[in-house]
């Protein structure tokens, strides 16, 4: 086997990078018609035609691609076997796994943290496959362990050969983690926050779960905010029209601007790009206010198991609408379509007493330096069981019934 690495994700047909990452969000579930919508081609290639990922950005693309030399035809063509999403960075921005702390050290220390290699979704910290294997390896558990260590050697050697402080995967599945055990590689935790579906038959139903009080505290935030004339609509792939998505990005960018003082990692052209490739895959949450028209707007992206939440913006603050277009409709949403999760983004303990509950995160972290790479580990060894104290304090304030908590 060995690797080669592509400058874009245009030097591969994206018949065969979808090939290997046709896989739900759930890689424990069957192969879907819906794959995993943050690594399809279509996704990456917004972001790189649109300018958001590209080296002025501090994104270089660097995909990893895995062949099985057996398989090569006379003239040393083969397809791929295994595809993992990768970036040369030069800065920890749009990340959402922190390291900055890691990065002041190096540089006290007068040691370059950047550039460094990252296996990620860029601006999207949304847990999904990192590595891709070909489905007709699924079964051979020998070829797995070949791939997977084909390609933590590859890297390791490229960060050496290239100066490279380390390589890191953000938001990869807990099963993903155990394979880079073997690589030195080391597992960090975060914590999330994500809506289950236990088998619900509608909103109401979700709501029995909880608690009276707290029950009714949802049906009060819900009436409020249709009581203030605000009609809300779901819209789906071609539903979405131009005018809703030139309405939504206004929301968005001027949104972004009020709030960090920049207009945001991503584009006009990117969102056009994803309306025009992904559409099947986006729903858009749209908020309508008497005499007002459209005001706000949330657009999530799903496949056949999950539900991801992903951007927000307004152009008239409604009390209580942010809550009801980010979260109780992609719940009712998630319960039409029979989705086992919902993940509304990074962050936010506003979410528990809605309902979501304390996920953990994990990412893994390889450093060329041993003695940071022991410091790390420390730090890692302390740092863990803080975030896993933190996510049983966190269930104690969920909203459901004490025989349902």
């Amino acid at each position: 086997m060995h690797c080669q690495l592509l400058n874009s994700i245009h030097d591969i047909p994206a018949c065969d990078w979808n090939r290997l990452f046709a896989t739900p969000s759930d890689s424990e579930n069957s192969r879907g018609a819906l794959p995993y919508p943050f690594l399809t081609h279509a996704f990456l290639a917004a972001l790189e035609d649109s300018g958001c990922t590209q080296t002025e950005t501090g994104w270089t693309p660097k995909h990893l691609l895995v062949f099985d030399d057996a398989t090569m035809d006379n003239s040393g063509n083969s397809k791929p076997i295994a595809a993992m999403p990768l970036y040369l960075k030069q800065h920890s921005y749009g990340e959402y796994v922190f390291d900055w702390a890691w990065a002041d050290a190096y540089h006290r220390n007068g040691i370059d943290y950047y550039p460094k290699l990252l296996s990620a979704v860029p601006f999207t910290p949304a847990t999904g496959p990192r590595l891709a294997i070909d489905n007709h390896l699924q079964s051979e558990d020998s070829r797995q362990q070949q791939v997977i260590h084909t390609v933590g050697e590859f890297l390791v050697g490229y960060c050496r050969e290239h100066d490279l402080s380390g390589w890191h995967q953000l938001f990869l599945p807990e099963q993903q983690t155990a394979h880079w055990r073997d690589a030195d590689s080391l597992t960090r935790t975060g914590c999330q926050f994500h809506w289950i579906n236990r088998g619900y038959q509608g909103f109401d139903e979700f709501l029995q779960s909880f608690n009276s009080r707290k029950r009714k505290s949802v049906r009060k935030e819900r009436r409020q905010v249709a009581e203030q004339g605000v009609t809300l609509s779901r819209l789906v792939g071609e539903e979405i029209t131009k005018d809703d998505w030139d309405r939504f990005y206004h929301f968005y960018h001027t949104t972004y601007l009020k709030r960090s003082g920049n207009t945001g990692y991503l584009n006009r052209e990117f969102f056009e790009a994803i309306g025009r490739d992904l559409g099947d895959q986006i729903l858009m949450v749209k908020a309508d206010l008497d005499g007002e028209g459209t005001v706000a707007c949330a657009l999530c992206f799903f496949d056949d198991t999950h539900l991801y939440g992903r951007y927000w913006g307004c152009r008239i603050e409604v009390p209580g609408l942010h809550f009801e277009a980010c979260y109780y409709q992609g719940i009712e949403f998630a319960i039409e379509r029979g989705l086992k999760r919902f993940d509304p983004g990074a962050q936010g303990e506003h979410k528990i007493q809605r309902g979501f509950e304390p996920t953990l995160t994990y990412s893994q972290h390889w450093l060329a330096d041993d003695r940071f790479h022991t410091a790390v580990d420390n730090f890692l060894t302390q740092e863990t069981p803080g975030v896993e104290a933190y996510q049983a304090d966190c269930k104690t304030y969920l909203p459901f019934k004490q025989s349902d908590n």
